[in-house]
Protein backbone atom coordinates (compact mmCIF):
# COMPACT_ATOMS: atom_id res chain seq x y z
CA UNK A 1 0.00 0.00 0.00
CA UNK A 2 1.50 3.46 -0.80
CA UNK A 3 2.13 5.89 1.95
CA UNK A 4 0.98 9.57 1.75
CA UNK A 5 5.28 10.33 1.54
CA UNK A 6 5.46 8.03 -1.70
CA UNK A 7 2.17 9.38 -3.77
CA UNK A 8 3.81 12.99 -3.10
CA UNK A 9 7.31 11.47 -4.38
CA UNK A 10 5.24 10.05 -7.66
CA UNK A 11 3.79 13.86 -8.46
CA UNK A 12 7.05 15.41 -8.06
CA UNK A 13 8.64 12.93 -10.38
CA UNK A 14 6.17 13.30 -12.90
CA UNK A 15 6.70 17.39 -12.90
CA UNK A 16 10.26 16.96 -12.74
CA UNK A 17 9.78 14.69 -15.91
CA UNK A 18 7.64 16.50 -18.01
CA UNK A 19 9.80 19.81 -17.09
CA UNK A 20 12.50 18.24 -19.00
CA UNK A 21 10.42 17.06 -21.35
CA UNK A 22 8.59 20.52 -21.88
CA UNK A 23 12.12 22.27 -21.64
CA UNK A 24 13.34 19.45 -24.90
CA UNK A 25 10.20 20.03 -27.22
CA UNK A 26 10.67 23.74 -27.03
CA UNK A 27 14.21 23.58 -28.47
CA UNK A 28 13.67 21.24 -30.74
CA UNK A 29 10.73 23.09 -32.05
CA UNK A 30 12.34 26.56 -32.26
CA UNK A 31 15.57 25.13 -33.78
CA UNK A 32 13.45 24.04 -36.85
CA UNK A 33 11.40 27.42 -36.93
CA UNK A 34 12.29 30.11 -39.26
CA UNK A 35 12.40 33.05 -36.54
CA UNK A 36 14.83 36.45 -36.19
CA UNK A 37 14.17 35.98 -32.22
CA UNK A 38 14.92 32.77 -31.58
CA UNK A 39 14.86 33.23 -27.80
CA UNK A 40 11.64 35.00 -27.69
CA UNK A 41 10.33 32.12 -29.90
CA UNK A 42 11.68 29.42 -27.01
CA UNK A 43 10.42 31.10 -24.54
CA UNK A 44 6.85 30.80 -26.34
CA UNK A 45 7.24 27.68 -27.24
CA UNK A 46 8.07 26.60 -23.43
CA UNK A 47 4.91 28.03 -22.22
CA UNK A 48 3.03 26.07 -25.19
CA UNK A 49 4.77 22.99 -23.78
CA UNK A 50 4.84 23.56 -20.64
CA UNK A 51 1.10 24.06 -20.31
CA UNK A 52 0.76 20.60 -20.32
CA UNK A 53 1.79 20.28 -16.48
CA UNK A 54 -2.11 21.71 -15.55
CA UNK A 55 -3.41 18.29 -15.59
CA UNK A 56 -0.82 17.05 -13.19
CA UNK A 57 -0.98 20.12 -10.89
CA UNK A 58 -4.87 20.04 -10.85
CA UNK A 59 -4.77 16.12 -9.60
CA UNK A 60 -2.10 17.17 -7.44
CA UNK A 61 -4.19 20.06 -5.96
CA UNK A 62 -7.38 18.16 -5.33
CA UNK A 63 -5.34 15.32 -3.97
CA UNK A 64 -3.97 17.45 -1.42
CA UNK A 65 -7.51 19.07 -0.81
CA UNK A 66 -8.23 15.23 -0.04
CA UNK A 67 -5.92 14.92 2.60
CA UNK A 68 -6.02 18.06 4.19
CA UNK A 69 -2.54 19.65 3.15
CA UNK A 70 -4.70 22.60 1.56
CA UNK A 71 -7.97 24.02 2.84
CA UNK A 72 -11.23 24.47 1.43
CA UNK A 73 -10.45 27.57 -0.33
CA UNK A 74 -7.13 27.02 -1.72
CA UNK A 75 -8.64 24.16 -3.03
CA UNK A 76 -10.88 25.94 -4.68
CA UNK A 77 -9.12 28.38 -5.97
CA UNK A 78 -6.05 26.45 -7.71
CA UNK A 79 -8.43 23.86 -9.38
CA UNK A 80 -10.62 26.30 -10.86
CA UNK A 81 -7.69 28.35 -12.37
CA UNK A 82 -6.39 24.87 -13.63
CA UNK A 83 -9.71 24.11 -15.11
CA UNK A 84 -10.23 27.79 -16.93
CA UNK A 85 -5.87 27.42 -18.43
CA UNK A 86 -6.75 24.01 -19.38
CA UNK A 87 -9.96 25.09 -20.91
CA UNK A 88 -8.64 27.76 -22.74
CA UNK A 89 -5.37 26.07 -23.82
CA UNK A 90 -6.88 22.54 -25.29
CA UNK A 91 -10.36 22.93 -25.85
CA UNK A 92 -11.30 26.60 -27.11
CA UNK A 93 -9.23 26.75 -29.60
CA UNK A 94 -10.25 23.80 -31.15
CA UNK A 95 -14.05 25.10 -31.07
CA UNK A 96 -14.40 26.49 -34.35
CA UNK A 97 -17.82 27.63 -34.97
CA UNK A 98 -18.99 29.33 -38.22
CA UNK A 99 -21.03 32.87 -37.78
CA UNK A 100 -23.33 34.29 -40.82
CA UNK A 101 -24.07 37.84 -41.08
CA UNK A 102 -25.83 39.67 -44.42
CA UNK A 103 -25.05 42.60 -45.38
CA UNK A 104 -26.82 44.84 -48.55
CA UNK A 105 -23.34 46.34 -50.27
CA UNK A 106 -26.09 48.38 -52.71
CA UNK A 107 -27.62 50.56 -50.87
CA UNK A 108 -30.65 51.16 -53.10
CA UNK A 109 -31.49 47.27 -54.32
CA UNK A 110 -30.47 43.74 -53.65
CA UNK A 111 -28.14 41.84 -55.29
CA UNK A 112 -29.74 39.40 -58.35
CA UNK A 113 -28.30 36.26 -56.40
CA UNK A 114 -27.10 36.13 -52.58
CA UNK A 115 -23.05 36.44 -52.39
CA UNK A 116 -21.23 33.66 -49.97
CA UNK A 117 -18.15 35.07 -48.52
CA UNK A 118 -16.31 33.05 -46.78
CA UNK A 119 -14.04 35.37 -44.59
CA UNK A 120 -10.87 33.67 -42.38
CA UNK A 121 -8.05 35.21 -41.09
CA UNK A 122 -5.31 35.13 -38.35
CA UNK A 123 -4.66 31.20 -39.17
CA UNK A 124 -0.81 31.78 -37.67
CA UNK A 125 0.50 28.64 -38.84
CA UNK A 126 4.05 28.25 -36.89
CA UNK A 127 4.23 27.99 -33.61
CA UNK A 128 1.54 27.48 -31.47
CA UNK A 129 -1.82 27.00 -34.43
CA UNK A 130 -2.68 26.30 -37.70
CA UNK A 131 -1.68 23.00 -37.46
CA UNK A 132 -3.00 19.56 -39.95
CA UNK A 133 -6.21 18.92 -37.55
CA UNK A 134 -7.08 22.75 -37.13
CA UNK A 135 -6.56 22.98 -41.09
CA UNK A 136 -8.62 20.09 -41.64
CA UNK A 137 -11.61 21.71 -39.69
CA UNK A 138 -11.74 24.33 -41.02
CA UNK A 139 -11.98 23.68 -44.76
CA UNK A 140 -14.41 21.00 -43.65
CA UNK A 141 -16.66 23.33 -42.31
CA UNK A 142 -15.99 26.15 -45.21
CA UNK A 143 -16.42 23.49 -47.54
CA UNK A 144 -19.89 22.93 -45.49
CA UNK A 145 -21.19 26.16 -46.01
CA UNK A 146 -20.55 26.03 -50.06
CA UNK A 147 -19.37 29.72 -50.24
CA UNK A 148 -18.95 31.36 -53.50
CA UNK A 149 -15.12 32.38 -52.44
CA UNK A 150 -13.12 32.37 -49.70
CA UNK A 151 -10.90 35.53 -48.67
CA UNK A 152 -8.28 35.02 -45.99
CA UNK A 153 -7.35 38.49 -44.22
CA UNK A 154 -3.63 38.23 -43.61
CA UNK A 155 -1.54 37.03 -40.79
CA UNK A 156 -0.96 33.38 -42.39
CA UNK A 157 1.81 32.82 -40.53
CA UNK A 158 4.14 33.32 -36.72
CA UNK A 159 7.13 32.05 -36.75
CA UNK A 160 6.42 29.13 -38.78
CA UNK A 161 8.96 25.75 -40.01
CA UNK A 162 9.90 25.19 -43.12
CA UNK A 163 7.42 23.23 -44.74
CA UNK A 164 4.74 26.08 -44.94
CA UNK A 165 3.97 24.44 -48.42
CA UNK A 166 3.23 20.78 -47.29
CA UNK A 167 1.02 22.23 -44.10
CA UNK A 168 -1.16 24.38 -46.56
CA UNK A 169 -1.75 21.35 -48.86
CA UNK A 170 -4.89 21.15 -47.40
CA UNK A 171 -6.10 23.82 -48.86
CA UNK A 172 -6.46 22.33 -52.49
CA UNK A 173 -9.55 20.80 -51.12
CA UNK A 174 -11.88 24.08 -50.67
CA UNK A 175 -14.22 23.58 -53.26
CA UNK A 176 -14.27 27.89 -53.92
CA UNK A 177 -11.36 30.18 -55.40
CA UNK A 178 -9.23 31.86 -52.68
CA UNK A 179 -8.02 34.98 -51.99
CA UNK A 180 -5.65 36.69 -49.85
CA UNK A 181 -3.40 39.53 -48.74
CA UNK A 182 -0.45 39.73 -45.68
CA UNK A 183 -0.59 40.73 -42.54
CA UNK A 184 1.88 42.53 -40.18
CA UNK A 185 3.12 38.43 -39.02
CA UNK A 186 3.61 38.05 -42.98
CA UNK A 187 5.82 41.03 -43.67
CA UNK A 188 8.14 41.01 -40.21
CA UNK A 189 5.84 43.86 -38.14
CA UNK A 190 6.89 41.48 -36.36
CA UNK A 191 8.47 38.41 -37.97
CA UNK A 192 10.99 36.67 -39.99
CA UNK A 193 12.15 36.95 -43.58
CA UNK A 194 9.27 34.55 -44.88
CA UNK A 195 7.42 36.50 -47.67
CA UNK A 196 9.18 34.59 -50.06
CA UNK A 197 8.53 31.39 -48.70
CA UNK A 198 4.67 32.46 -47.36
CA UNK A 199 4.00 32.81 -51.63
CA UNK A 200 5.73 29.57 -52.84
CA UNK A 201 3.50 28.15 -50.77
CA UNK A 202 0.35 29.82 -51.45
CA UNK A 203 0.81 29.56 -55.21
CA UNK A 204 1.56 26.02 -54.66
CA UNK A 205 -2.12 25.62 -52.96
CA UNK A 206 -3.85 27.74 -55.37
CA UNK A 207 -4.02 30.53 -53.38
CA UNK A 208 -4.50 33.69 -54.76
CA UNK A 209 -2.68 36.58 -53.42
CA UNK A 210 -4.72 39.90 -54.46
CA UNK A 211 -2.42 42.84 -52.67
CA UNK A 212 -2.76 45.86 -55.25
CA UNK A 213 -4.97 44.05 -57.66
CA UNK A 214 -8.64 44.17 -58.68
CA UNK A 215 -10.98 40.83 -59.19
CA UNK A 216 -14.07 41.73 -60.77
CA UNK A 217 -17.30 39.40 -60.34
CA UNK A 218 -20.80 40.36 -61.76
CA UNK A 219 -22.48 42.41 -58.86
CA UNK A 220 -19.12 44.25 -57.03
CA UNK A 221 -15.51 44.33 -57.58
CA UNK A 222 -13.02 42.95 -54.42
CA UNK A 223 -10.01 44.77 -54.08
CA UNK A 224 -6.98 43.52 -51.90
CA UNK A 225 -4.84 46.16 -50.00
CA UNK A 226 -1.83 45.40 -48.27
CA UNK A 227 -0.78 45.82 -44.57
CA UNK A 228 -1.11 48.83 -43.11
CA UNK A 229 1.74 48.19 -40.34
CA UNK A 230 4.21 47.46 -43.25
CA UNK A 231 3.24 50.61 -45.00
CA UNK A 232 1.13 48.85 -48.20
CA UNK A 233 -2.25 50.98 -47.85
CA UNK A 234 -2.09 53.98 -50.15
CA UNK A 235 -5.94 53.64 -51.37
CA UNK A 236 -6.24 57.66 -52.71
CA UNK A 237 -6.10 56.15 -56.26
CA UNK A 238 -9.69 54.05 -55.48
CA UNK A 239 -11.58 57.24 -56.15
CA UNK A 240 -9.93 57.73 -59.56
CA UNK A 241 -11.12 53.78 -60.28
CA UNK A 242 -14.30 52.81 -62.35
CA UNK A 243 -17.25 53.29 -59.66
CA UNK A 244 -20.22 51.74 -61.77
CA UNK A 245 -20.26 49.10 -58.89
CA UNK A 246 -19.56 48.71 -55.48
CA UNK A 247 -16.10 47.85 -53.74
CA UNK A 248 -15.46 44.73 -51.11
CA UNK A 249 -11.85 45.60 -50.19
CA UNK A 250 -9.51 43.03 -48.47
CA UNK A 251 -6.86 44.17 -45.68
CA UNK A 252 -5.80 42.78 -42.80
CA UNK A 253 -5.88 45.55 -40.46
CA UNK A 254 -9.07 46.93 -39.58
CA UNK A 255 -7.64 50.67 -38.47
CA UNK A 256 -7.09 50.60 -43.01
CA UNK A 257 -10.70 51.75 -42.84
CA UNK A 258 -9.50 55.15 -42.05
CA UNK A 259 -7.99 55.39 -45.42
CA UNK A 260 -10.91 54.77 -47.90
CA UNK A 261 -11.74 58.02 -49.33
CA UNK A 262 -15.29 58.99 -50.18
CA UNK A 263 -16.64 57.09 -52.98
CA UNK A 264 -20.40 56.92 -54.93
CA UNK A 265 -21.29 53.69 -53.22
CA UNK A 266 -20.17 52.58 -49.49
CA UNK A 267 -17.80 50.10 -49.44
CA UNK A 268 -17.61 47.18 -47.11
CA UNK A 269 -13.71 46.24 -45.56
CA UNK A 270 -13.10 42.37 -44.50
CA UNK A 271 -10.54 42.71 -42.05
CA UNK A 272 -8.87 40.22 -39.25
CA UNK A 273 -6.50 41.47 -37.33
CA UNK A 274 -7.06 41.70 -33.86
CA UNK A 275 -8.18 37.86 -32.94
CA UNK A 276 -11.13 39.95 -30.99
CA UNK A 277 -8.78 39.99 -27.66
CA UNK A 278 -7.94 36.50 -27.90
CA UNK A 279 -8.39 35.68 -24.48
CA UNK A 280 -11.65 37.92 -23.05
CA UNK A 281 -10.61 39.62 -19.64
CA UNK A 282 -12.32 41.87 -18.19
CA UNK A 283 -10.81 45.56 -18.37
CA UNK A 284 -7.33 44.18 -19.05
CA UNK A 285 -8.00 42.92 -22.59
CA UNK A 286 -9.77 46.29 -23.36
CA UNK A 287 -6.48 47.65 -22.60
CA UNK A 288 -5.00 45.31 -24.48
CA UNK A 289 -6.85 46.07 -27.56
CA UNK A 290 -5.85 49.53 -27.50
CA UNK A 291 -2.55 48.92 -28.41
CA UNK A 292 -3.76 46.52 -31.10
CA UNK A 293 -6.08 48.71 -32.80
CA UNK A 294 -6.11 52.67 -32.68
CA UNK A 295 -9.74 53.11 -33.62
CA UNK A 296 -11.05 51.09 -31.17
CA UNK A 297 -11.65 47.74 -33.82
CA UNK A 298 -12.09 44.45 -31.67
CA UNK A 299 -15.04 42.05 -33.35
CA UNK A 300 -18.36 42.35 -35.65
CA UNK A 301 -19.31 45.16 -37.88
CA UNK A 302 -18.27 48.91 -37.66
CA UNK A 303 -19.60 52.05 -39.31
CA UNK A 304 -17.09 54.84 -40.16
CA UNK A 305 -17.70 57.96 -42.42
CA UNK A 306 -16.61 56.42 -45.44
CA UNK A 307 -17.11 52.57 -45.50
CA UNK A 308 -17.86 49.99 -43.40
CA UNK A 309 -15.30 47.22 -41.85
CA UNK A 310 -16.10 43.55 -40.57
CA UNK A 311 -13.44 42.62 -38.49
CA UNK A 312 -12.88 38.61 -37.50
CA UNK A 313 -11.74 37.57 -34.60
CA UNK A 314 -9.76 35.08 -36.68
CA UNK A 315 -8.56 31.09 -35.60
CA UNK A 316 -4.98 31.37 -34.92
CA UNK A 317 -3.12 32.88 -31.23
CA UNK A 318 0.00 34.65 -30.68
CA UNK A 319 2.28 35.24 -27.99
CA UNK A 320 0.31 32.63 -25.43
CA UNK A 321 -1.18 29.27 -26.41
CA UNK A 322 -4.53 30.16 -25.02
CA UNK A 323 -8.22 31.28 -26.69
CA UNK A 324 -10.61 32.41 -23.77
CA UNK A 325 -14.25 33.67 -24.61
CA UNK A 326 -13.17 34.33 -27.76
CA UNK A 327 -13.22 31.02 -30.11
CA UNK A 328 -12.04 30.41 -33.55
CA UNK A 329 -14.35 31.50 -35.76
CA UNK A 330 -15.17 31.40 -39.86
CA UNK A 331 -17.35 34.34 -40.68
CA UNK A 332 -19.83 33.79 -43.86
CA UNK A 333 -21.00 37.33 -45.18
CA UNK A 334 -23.79 36.83 -47.25
CA UNK A 335 -23.90 39.72 -50.02
CA UNK A 336 -27.83 40.28 -50.51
Amino acid sequence: MWNFNTIIFIFYMIFIAMTIWGLVQAWISQSRTETIHPFKAFIHLLVFYLSYLLFPTLIFTLFEGWQGEFDLHQTLFISSLCVILIYARFIEPHLIRVQTTQYQLLPDRAFHKPFKVALIADLHIGLFSGHERQLDQIVAKINREQPDIVVVAGDWTYEPENRLSDELSVLKEIKAPVYSVNGNHDEQYPGPPIQALLQQALVANNVMDIEGKIVEFDEFRLLGIGDLWAGKTDMRSLAELPQDKPWLILSHNPDTVDMVPPLPTRPLMLSGHTHGGQVELPWLTSYMMKRVSILGHKKGMYQHDNADVFVTVGTGMVGVPFRFRVPPTIDIIELI
